[in-house]
């Protein structure tokens, strides 16, 4: 059993309430570690500790605070097998997607920022003989950085790297639900020599912990990834405050098969880009559309691979699908699907937890599930399951193609595949998504903008956006 602690100023802290949150591992069901269950006291020790240092870690010289994230990121990748495996033990994910996905991310993230920050330059903007201006970017001050349980580490220090870099101070708050690698953070950051203050980490409930971020006056920057219901909150919360907000939320994407697709690459990825993570990726492919042409071929191949999924203990390398995240996730997962079947649906191959055997009795395990004959606007095509749960819809027409793609309020990502390159870029034009993938999927370039349309995301991260984020502008006229 792990007491994690909270990081304030540099140091490992209980919660002020003395009060723990148990943290279960999904593959078992059991309690592996502890939280701790802080409140806005916490918070605003945080806050103080932040502001206290923000003035000489916002002074300190790019270079400086790039050598710092550096070492950062060799140290998680010194730590590379400690992390994912408890990154695998808190969240259910194979061992084998932590070690090739998550952690080597986190640790990508801190290296892409660092080297941003040395090479992030403003804008002048010359009146002929009358007047020079320039513009001043500077941090905002305190950050305030709320992470979600799907990919832990991963997104924790996409958060963080960039706010860090700009010259910040952060108040991070990961998932309750999985807590226990970004407590880990917390002692590599000191290890690495940011200063006491730079980077806090407070434990606890979203209703508690995470509502005092978003309310203390004295962090004016709110960078949340999360569920859309929590995001609206956020920014109702947010905006009487004036408080800069980014909000990465939901999705329902769609998976677009022409007939003229490289079948196989369509097909493996396909299979990948909805099961992934259990289908606990915010980007996954869950509204699948095959061209009436190759419907049962593409339909029966995708089944057949699903089937063959090794669902197993996250930490046998063999496994490719986990647990789901909690038992509340795994019955929301499983209503889903009743509801799939109460509006017609067919289930074609899943549709039902998985009671393991050994070690893993008492995990949280749903089959990989695909299920076709549902129309495009019933409940379980419209709303996000976040679990792996994929549709199945065929199309002939392209502009119904469009329609019926863009049909749901969520706009984050979309995967076209097709070997004819004018009808690529004509439907990748059309699609509102924030993200179209062309014969790929999970292709990352951390320059690009990334950011969700509609009821899925409100501003962009990545690259330049990211570090403009965290900065506020400032003109600086001077006459000639």
């Amino acid at each position: 059993m792990q007491k994690l602690a909270n990081f304030i100023n540099g140091e490992l802290v209980p919660a002020a309430s003395g009060q723990w949150i148990d943290s279960f591992e999904p593959a078992t069901g059991t309690v592996h570690a502890q939280a701790p269950d802080s409140d806005a006291r916490d918070v605003d020790h945080a806050v103080q500790a932040a502001k206290r240092a923000f003035p000489a870690w916002s002074r300190t010289p790019a270079e400086e605070r790039c050598r710092v994230l550096l070492r950062l990121a060799d140290l998680i990748d010194r730590d590379h097998e400690e992390l994912a495996h408890a990154e695998s033990i808190d969240s259910g994910k194979p061992l084998s997607l932590a070690r090739e996905v998550d952690i080597p991310r986190s640790a990508r993230n801190f290296r892409f920022f660092a080297g941003a920050a040395v090479h992030f330059a403003s804008e002048a903007h010359t009146m002929e003989e009358t007047a020079l201006n320039y513009t001043l970017r500077q941090p905002v001050g305190v950050a305030g950085c709320i992470s979600p349980w799907n990919l832990p580490l991963y997104l924790f220090t996409w958060k963080i790297a960039p706010a860090l870099a700009a010259g910040n101070c952060v108040i991070g708050k990961p998932s309750e639900l999985t807590p226990v690698t970004a407590s880990r953070l917390g002692q590599l950051a000191r290890e690495a020599g940011l200063p006491p203050g730079v980077l806090n980490i407070v434990h606890g409930y979203g209703a508690k912990a995470g509502q005092a971020i978003i309310d203390h006056p004295d962090v004016p920057a709110i960078s949340f990834t999360g569920g859309t219901k929590t995001g609206a909150a956020i920014a109702q919360a947010a905006a009487p405050r004036f408080k800069k907000v980014a909000l990465d939320m939901g999705g329902k994407n769609p998976s677009i098969i022409f007939a003229d697709a490289t079948f196989a690459d369509a097909v493996a990825t396909t299979v990948r880009s909805a099961f992934s993570n259990q289908g606990e990726i915010c980007l996954c492919g869950s509204r699948i559309f095959i061209e009436e042409s190759i419907y049962n071929q593409f339909r029966d191949e995708l089944v057949s691979r699903a089937r063959g999924l090794r669902i197993g203990d996250p930490l046998e390398p063999s496994t490719q699908v986990g647990a789901l995240v909690s038992h509340a996730h795994m019955e929301k997962v499983l209503a889903y699907i009743e509801l799939a079947r109460s509006e017609g649906g067919k289930i074609l191959c899943g549709g039902k937890a998985i009671e393991m055997r050994g070690r893993c009795q008492g995990g949280w395990f749903v089959e990989p599930t695909i299920i076709e004959s549902l129309p495009p606007t019933c409940r379980t095509n419209q709303e996000e399951i976040f679990g792996p749960v994929a549709t199945l819809l065929p199309f002939d027409r392209e502009e119904d193609l469009i329609r019926d793609a863009d049909c749901t309020p969520y706009g984050l990502a979309a995967m076209i595949w097709t070997n004819d390159l004018s009808r690529a870029h004509r439907v990748a034009a059309q699609i509102h998504s924030g993200i179209v993938w062309i014969n790929c999927w999970m292709v990352r370039d951390l320059r690009t903008p990334f950011g969700g349309m509609k009821q899925s995301g409100l501003g962009a991260e990545g690259g330049l956006e990211s570090l403009r984020f965290f900065t506020q502008p400032k003109n600086v006229c001077v006459k000639l």
